[in-house]
């Protein structure tokens, strides 16, 4: 049992919340000083000075060792991982018998201004043997899948069109072609929607062949694609995905993404919506900022839309080329005050939680910790003892404590926990 764990763990610590302390990553991709939401995050969580010149792409909420969190106290800090290890009842007893003293969920903000790699994350037998076979690499273990959520207009690439919409790409882009051949091309043109097995293989031919193209060739081809879509655009409105392998251009030049990217699914989602990504199915997001949680990993299998080292090979195999538009989950209102977005799995599940002035709202007793951001406003947050909190304040809950929230002005924040469906609350 958790609880009786590690005697040293006092009751105290056990109940009330703890504030954390949290690391950024300023990937390139992230949107530069003032106008990240991150850097602002940061800079009020950490008291980080911000630099106007520096990209803040991430902020990373957790235990994991790319990027802990510290348990702030009065003498003074303490890794999150390492608080939990000596403090294992916080994770309540169901928790700590399937994850030990691991924190099962990682729990982000990222702030884009130009487009992350295609990429797909591993299930947990391949990210096993990833991180068996190449640990410099894939530093995991374990599975990643996760959910974002829009807290700004957001764009993202995720999964492959349908039939249809892949066949119309096909005519409509006859660089694809003229990139892996009329024969693979015409294999998917051929198929139809019933025929279940033709249609993933001839996808899987498709694109293992596009993926796999030369440089050479990739940039002859895109120079004719781009130098069309510009005298096209001064006749008639690009369709969206005509305008995106623009911008894609101008960040990436002649990388085999951008032909890629004419595969996928282009999703706009609205501040509020959100979007799972399962295991081995491939994504980029392209601009916005959004909440972002997944287990506790961070693997990725990279083949486009990135100066990082790719595994194409690996990328090209893993991929279930399941085809189809992807469910948009716009949240489940617990109350007036709090919407809960469940993704199918265990490990995590993302409230977001927005009060009025002076209005009240209580977070139930659960047996999962949790951690709370406030993204705006400024209010208390009361466990055993009140604490006030603003705008960057992240705050490790422990299982089976009720939080009252009080808003002195508009109040918003996200709280990140163990799936409702994990213990039979849903």
């Amino acid at each position: 049992m958790a609880s009786s764990t590690n005697g040293s763990a006092n009751s105290h610590s056990r109940t009330r919340l703890q504030r954390l302390r949290c690391s950024v990553q300023n990937y390139d991709w992230g949107r530069v000083g003032y106008e990240s939401a991150v850097a602002r995050l940061c800079c009020k969580n950490s008291g980080v000075e911000i630099d106007e010149n520096k990209c803040y792409a991430e902020l990373w909420m957790g235990t994991h060792a790319s990027g802990p969190s510290f348990v702030v106290g009065e003498n003074g800090e303490e890794s999150l991982r390492s608080w939990i290890e000596n403090n294992p009842g916080v994770l309540g007893d169901k928790v700590f018998n399937k994850w030990n003293t691991n924190l099962p969920f990682l729990f982000k903000v990222l702030s884009i201004a130009k487009a992350l790699s295609i990429q797909a994350h591993p299930d947990k037998k391949l990210a096993e043997l990833l991180h068996r076979t190449q640990p410099d690499m894939y530093k995991d273990d374990n599975h990643k899948p996760e959910m974002v959520l829009a807290i700004t207009d957001f764009e993202a690439l995720c999964g492959f069109t349908d039939l249809e919409e892949l066949q119309d790409v096909l005519r409509d882009f006859r660089e694809v072609s003229e990139v892996v051949g009329t024969a693979y091309t015409d294999q998917v043109l051929n198929c139809t929607e019933k025929d279940e097995v033709n249609k993933k293989a001839s996808l899987q031919a498709l694109f293992t062949k596009l993926m796999s193209t030369s440089k050479e060739v990739i940039s002859d081809v895109l120079a004719k694609l781009i130098n069309r879509l510009n005298l096209e655009s001064k006749a008639r409105e690009l369709t969206s995905k005509e305008a995106l392998v623009l911008r894609l251009q101008k960040q990436y030049p002649d990388d085999i993404g951008i032909i890629a990217a004419l595969l996928f699914n282009y999703i706009k989602l609205k501040p509020g919506e959100a979007l799972y990504l399962g295991a081995n199915e491939p994504h980029a997001y392209i601009f916005g900022e959004c909440i972002e949680c997944m287990a506790t990993s961070d693997n990725v299998v990279r083949a486009g839309l990135t100066p990082k080292k790719r595994d194409t090979e690996i990328l090209c195999s893993m991929l279930t080329y399941k085809q189809g538009s992807p469910e948009i989950l716009p949240g489940v209102n617990i109350n007036s005050s709090i919407k809960r977005y469940t993704p199918p799995l265990d490990e995590f599940e993302i409230d977001h939680c927005v009060l009025k002035d002076e209005n009240s709202v209580v977070f139930p007793a659960v047996p999962s910790p949790s951690i709370f951001l406030v993204t705006a406003g400024n209010g208390t947050m009361k466990s055993e003892a009140e604490e006030i909190v603003s705008e960057g304040d992240v705050l490790f809950a422990p299982a089976n404590a009720r939080i009252c929230v009080s808003a002195a002005s508009e109040l918003h924040l996200y709280r990140a926990g163990v799936n409702s469906r994990f213990f039979g609350l849903d």
